[in-house]
């Protein structure tokens, strides 16, 4: 086991990081190629190969589906700091994946649904604590640490980018059943990677962080088997029809839920954690960022469901003699990901010193702002697709440079914020409630994609200029109460400034 310290075999940071980026690549792979085109196979007319599903049905199954990725991480990073470790996480957290991509890949109905439970599952053991061994690949003074990270995020897109290729034209090409295997072989390949290499990884991520009893150990797994179990009938029932499942009222109630388990989990933090007025006011702020962030994604997790089916539908997609997959569009946010962040870290930096620096509230609005305008770009393509005609590619790329603008302008200030803003005993609390924000913004965004209907284009200008006019006005209010906000971030941050400084001087 190398000395992390002082490793600086991977670009100058620990070669642990290689092992990361090239898993975390293949999972994206696998990941967002299945994702760019969830929709399009369940929408698909069945002599196509599809599932013959409305519109209206499937949003609300891909909803559900990109909203349980998220929650489930929050069950997956508890079992890793408990059970498993982060390693054991991540290898088996792989291995579900890639066998909910292998089960996608049988041309069967009951086999699909199947296939999107063990996917969500193993994403969420695997996604949060990849993340979290990043981070201990680094000292607590090793300036390395955000620069690690930044590398990590790239592999993010690149995998994404080759999932959007590889399984967008396979699609066209072979059929969907091909396209879903595509997305097992990457995960595979990110196993066979992963286990060549994590002994590099920190002897850390080998045992779980957080020690408990054996008898307590015994009971989690026991809780832990009882709910798979509880999974595994209810499916099971589903898909035999004896249980009956609405997927839009299940999707309207998931939605209600998650809300209400969030506001109730704030609450409790902020009324009963002992909480003094500063890390009140933090709260406050936070709160803030966290309502901008659910209907950033709101709108943004249109990607691969209304937008999605607008580039299939009424987009112009030939150049000369070839058509462009339908997916290929949604690499264009991975695309200008990779571009634009060099310039954007630049940019934050030169900010903060020339002028005051925006506070987080700001920004994060900013970001809601931008994402939104990328929907009146939406507006005027629609209006040509209910005119009758195709609108230019140009509309759809134009919308996924906004809406990358504004990712970059709140997702990472997002979470910048919750590190800096939480009160100090509840930062993992409050960091995974901040996931919440992920799973409430994307059940949402499958229930506004309901409204995308095939059958009727007039009213599709009508409902990406009601996710334009929601995206903006909430960003709008958000920049005002910002204005307000800003002040109690400076206090929060400059409180643990000093704090740290004083813990530095002992």
């Amino acid at each position: 086991m190398t000395d992390q310290t002082k490793d600086k075999s991977f670009f100058g940071h620990p070669k642990g990081l290689q092992t990361l980026f090239m898993t975390e690549m293949w999972e994206r792979m696998s990941y967002y190629g299945m994702r760019g085109i969830l929709v399009l196979f369940m929408t698909a007319l069945l002599q196509e190969g599809g599932l013959g599903l409305t519109t209206v049905t499937a949003t609300a199954i891909y909803g559900l589906y990109t909203s349980s990725v998220y929650f489930m991480g929050l069950p997956g990073g508890w079992i890793a700091d408990r059970l498993i470790g982060g390693k054991k996480a991540i290898w088996y957290g792989g291995i579900v994946i890639m066998c909910g991509h292998i089960v996608l890949a049988i041309p069967n109905e009951s086999s699909f649904f199947i296939g999107l439970i063990l996917v969500a599952l193993g994403t969420g053991l695997l996604k949060p604590n990849i993340t979290a061994v990043v981070g201990q690949l680094y000292g607590s003074e090793d300036e390395r640490r955000d620069a690690g990270y930044a590398i990590y995020y790239m592999g993010i897109n690149i995998g994404s980018l080759i999932g959007y290729f590889v399984c967008g034209y396979l699609m066209e090409s072979a059929g969907w059943h091909y396209a879903f295997g595509a997305a097992a072989v990457g995960m595979g390949l990110g196993l066979i990677q992963f286990y060549i290499t994590h002994r590099n990884l920190p002897e850390v991520s080998d045992k779980p962080s957080v020690q408990i009893s054996d008898s307590a150990r015994k009971k989690s797994w026991s809780i832990i088997g009882l709910f798979l179990v509880a999974l595994a009938v209810v499916t099971g029932l589903t898909l035999v029809g004896t249980i009956s499942i609405d997927a839009v009222s299940l999707a309207e109630k998931t939605a209600i839920t998650l809300s209400a388990l969030f506001i109730i989990y704030f609450a409790f933090i902020y009324f009963f954690g002992n909480l003094d007025r500063t890390e009140k006011k933090g709260m406050w702020a936070l709160l803030l960022i966290c309502i901008a962030s659910a209907c950033f994604w709101s709108g943004f997790e249109q990607a691969g469901s209304s937008l999605n089916l607008f580039a299939r539908d009424y987009t112009d997609r030939m150049i000369s003699t070839f058509e462009i997959p339908t997916a290929w569009f949604q690499s264009v946010n991975s695309f200008f990901i990779i571009v634009l962040t060099p310039f954007f870290a630049a940019f934050w930096v030169k900010l903060g010193k020339r002028m005051v620096t925006p506070g987080y509230g700001l920004k994060t609005a900013f970001g809601l702002i931008i994402m939104g305008s990328g929907f009146v770009v939406m507006v005027f393509a629609a209006h040509i697709a209910a005119g009758g005609g195709k609108s230019a590619a140009f509309f759809l790329i134009l919308t996924y440079f906004l809406h990358t603008v504004g990712e970059l302008c709140l997702s990472p200030i997002a979470l910048s914020a919750v590190s800096k803003l939480s009160p100090r005993r509840y930062m993992g609390q409050m960091m995974g409630l901040f996931i919440f924000t992920y799973s409430i913004g994307s059940i949402i965004a499958g229930l506004l994609a309901g409204g995308f209907d095939p059958d009727n284009v007039s009213e599709m200008p009508s409902l990406f200029q009601f996710i334009a006019t929601f995206s903006i006005g909430v960003g709008a209010v958000v920049l005002l109460i910002g204005m307000f906000s800003r002040k109690w971030e400076q206090e929060v941050v400059e409180r643990k400034d000093t704090l740290e400084e004083a813990r530095d001087e002992k």
